[in-house]
């Protein structure tokens, strides 16, 4: 077994000695009346009960992220169905779908449309978001355009992470969970205070070695190995003045490889046509290929070296009937990737070595000052200022090694390895950057009409400032494949100014029942397509993409409050959509980012959680969700046809749902058993917005369970299975010069098993 960091001793015998010292009694419980418990969010930047907030919001509470072992953003997304994701070779690649919609672009002057916020704090790009959870209390889920109060990269939606609270009275946990494949995960924590300053510092590590075979070096791959530490620290001076100091900083190594090969075969978008190379099954040998296949033939050790950390200073202060505050934050994120691209052991005449590293330095500073109102009165209101200005610094590399004139003899497969005379070894360096400066005021309202009816009114004013630079070196100005030529530096900038806001009124039909309909305009600011291979024909800035939403829904508790039903409907165009387009460079496929014309999503979205028994919950949501281009804008020269209006948006089914089951058994007064089941369903997902054929999943489902004895003293221990139908499944193919079809396999590609032991004092 890997041994844990030394500092996770320390703390683990920190907290042992606490306890020893200080054991402390949990108060009687009260009475449980079967009810389900008031669910309170901060969704719109002031704390109120789910159920009277008109906004489309899914809410996952830390303890069920625990009972789940949902450990990161990605997972999150099998109990929310209107949420998806992008996996990739990086975490720097990864992206969140909301409704259909996300970004699809590993560019730092592409912003992403599904705003991620951490404690009130924005982070710039999506791979920042990757990161291992810790102490979360909450994570709100806001479903469409959230321009007007968290700014300009909501335009499909926001993931809002509220982490725990410290406690007063002394407390801490210890949390050790053990999984098939050599995947454990250990969680340590202490809180504590008094009445003017509490604490908390929690850390975590994880390991795991993966599910993908290297045949070249016997190496198991698809894994990780992530450390982290987060610190809170409440200071509340007096009832009126609070100040809340955070930090955190983790760091991980991912060896996800560039694909698992799937198939040499390769049909084409519209024509169905069917290319297939043999020497490329081949060249991988002894790999078998297929749907599930979970080995690989690569010389280079891929892999994701990633260090992400931040601070952050709240103050929150009353004056009368209005709540001042201020969020400061500063974020640093290092990444530096090794991807192979080829996917070969070695190279032949027939195909180059392509091997690609990248190094990425991002830092972003935000300060934000707001004002609420704090009491029931005709307009409640929260208005407010933000900045917002981050810089990305990166450098790409590609070593290329061929033998184009190969002397050697031909393999029986038909292969041609290099002779020693014929190889050439070329390379290419980019250097490129951006800089992003938002501003923004912001104010949104609740006028209350009389106690039943409302509506709600916001309006945002951004401005966004976006600079670029880049150059490259290349060793030869051509013929290298994947390698633009020597490029001297060249710089960018645009500006662009933009309002944003919702408008809609609100209506209780009961004291348990509420109906809303609002109008939200989205944006999402201007763009620059800054990466490696970056030419003339990137070198304008995109134009904003805007949204146009509609949604109707109902909030309702039912049966004396033991059945909670939420429902939401929407429709939402967008316009100058920002993604990207397939080209080829020297036999490379790479990608351009254009103003690709209007796509639009519409759906239904049901949340249902029923207190059956006092034992016995059961929540479910389902969403129809129709992503579909309305008119896609074809740029002259394009690679691959355009014709896909009409066609489904990339990484969004049609129908998804989830359902979740607890049941609690008493054994005496001081144990009991619960018992858990988690289930996942989707229809099948296009991955390509081009329409090729072979990036699709077929319709699959997950289901895993959880079985767990509690004790009244503080500890629990729980058995745990995943995916107990073995049902294979990929988070990603993509099709890939050779022809080749290759594939992400998620951790819970085939069932397994874990053991989860857990104290608390």
């Amino acid at each position: 077994m890997t041994r844990f960091p030394s500092r996770l001793h320390a703390l683990a015998l920190a907290a042992l000695a606490v306890t020893s010292v200080q054991a402390q009694q949990a108060p009687a419980p009260a009475a449980d009346k079967g009810t389900l418990d008031t669910v309170v969010i901060t969704a719109t930047k002031r704390v109120q009960p789910l159920q009277q907030t008109p906004i489309a919001v899914s809410v996952i509470g830390g303890a069920s992220l625990e009972e789940s072992n949902l450990n990161n953003l990605g997972a999150i997304t099998a109990q929310i169905p209107t949420v998806n994701f992008r996996a990739n070779a990086s975490n720097k690649d990864t992206a969140l779908f909301i409704r259909g919609v996300g970004t699809i672009s590993t560019s730092p002057g592409v912003e992403p449309t599904v705003s991620t916020v951490i404690d009130g704090v924005v982070t710039a790009r999506p791979g920042q978001a990757t990161l291992d959870l810790m102490e979360v209390d909450r994570i709100e889920v806001l479903r469409g355009p959230q321009g007007t109060i968290f700014g300009k990269n909501a335009s499909a939606g926001v993931i809002n992470i509220v982490s725990r609270a410290p406690t007063k009275a002394l407390s801490g946990y210890a949390d050790l969970s053990l999984f098939q494949g050599s995947e454990q995960r250990l969680r340590l924590g202490v809180s504590g205070g008094n009445d003017t300053v509490r604490g908390s510092i929690s850390a975590m590590s994880a390991k795991y070695d993966g599910n993908v075979e290297n045949i070249a070096n016997g190496m198991t791959v698809n894994g990780y190995d992530r450390d982290g530490l987060r610190g809170r620290i409440d200071i509340t001076p007096n009832k009126d003045l609070k100040i809340t100091l955070l930090a955190d900083h983790t760091k991980a190594t991912d060896t996800t490889p560039t694909g698992v090969p799937v198939s040499n075969s390769v049909r084409a978008y519209p024509s169905n046509t069917v290319a297939t190379n043999a020497l490329w099954a081949a060249a991988i040998a002894p790999v078998v290929m297929g749907a599930e296949n979970r080995t690989i033939n690569n010389d280079l050790y891929t892999r994701v070296d990633d260090k992400n950390q931040g601070l952050s200073a709240q103050v929150d202060w009353t004056v009368g009937a209005l709540q001042f505050t201020s969020i400061t934050a500063q974020r640093d994120w290092k990444n530096t990737q090794f991807q192979d691209l080829d996917r070969l052991p070695q190279a032949y005449r027939q195909f180059p070595k392509q091997d690609d590293r990248g190094d990425l330095d991002s830092k972003q500073l935000s300060q934000e000052l707001r004002v609420a109102s704090t009491q029931k009165q005709m307009v409640e209101y929260v208005a407010g200022v933000y900045y917002f200005r981050s810089e990305t610094d990166e450098q790409y590399r590609r070593d290329v090694t061929q033998c184009p004139a190969s002397t050697a003899a031909a393999l029986p497969s038909g292969l041609v390895p290099c002779s020693g005379d014929s190889i050439l070894v070329d390379n290419g360096v980019a250097t490129y950057g951006v800089r992003s400066t938002s501003k923004a005021v912001f104010g949104e309202g609740t006028v209350n009409f009389s106690p039943a009816l409302r509506a709600i009114v916001g309006l945002r004013y951004t401005q966004d400032d976006l600079s670029y630079y880049h150059g490259r070196v290349a060793t030869r100005n051509s013929g290298v494949p994947g390698v633009g030529a020597t490029r001297a530096t060249v710089n960018g900038s645009t500006s662009e100014n933009a309002v944003s806001g919702r408008i809609g009124p609100q209506m209780d039909l009961s004291k348990d029942m509420m109906v809303y309909a609002t109008y939200s305009r989205g944006y999402k600011g201007p763009a620059y397509n800054v990466f490696f291979n970056m030419g003339p024909t990137a070198d304008f800035a995109l134009a904003p993409e805007t949204s146009n939403s509609y949604e109707v829904g109902l909030k309702s508790e039912l049966l004396d409050r033991r059945l909670r039903l939420n429902i939401a409907a929407f429709s939402t165009e967008y316009e100058g959509y920002q993604a990207n387009v397939p080209d080829l460079l020297n036999g490379t496929i790479i990608t351009r980012t254009i103003n690709a014309g209007n796509v639009e999503t519409k759906g239904l979205e049901v949340d249902l959680t029923a207190r059956v028994t006092p034992s016995l919950t059961v929540s479910g949501s389902v969403a129809n969700v129709l992503a579909r281009v309305k008119r896609f804008n074809c740029p002259p020269g394009a690679a691959a046809s355009c014709d896909i209006n009409g066609k489904p948006l990339p990484f969004s089914p049609d129908w998804k749902a989830s359902l979740r089951v607890k049941y609690s058994q008493p054994l005496s007064s001081a144990l009991s058993i619960d018992y858990g089941l988690d289930a996942s369903w989707q229809s099948r997902v296009m991955f390509d917005l081009q329409q090729q054929p072979d990036s699709f999943q077929g319709a699959y489902g997950i289901i895993n369970a959880r079985v767990a004895l509690q004790s009244t003293a503080g500890w629990s221990v729980a058995l745990i299975g995943r995916n107990l139908a073995d049902k294979s499944y990929s988070t990603l193919v993509q099709n890939n010069p050779g022809p080749a079809i290759t594939r992400y396999v998620p951790r819970d590609d085939r069932r397994y098993f874990g053991i989860n032991a857990r104290y608390e004092f």
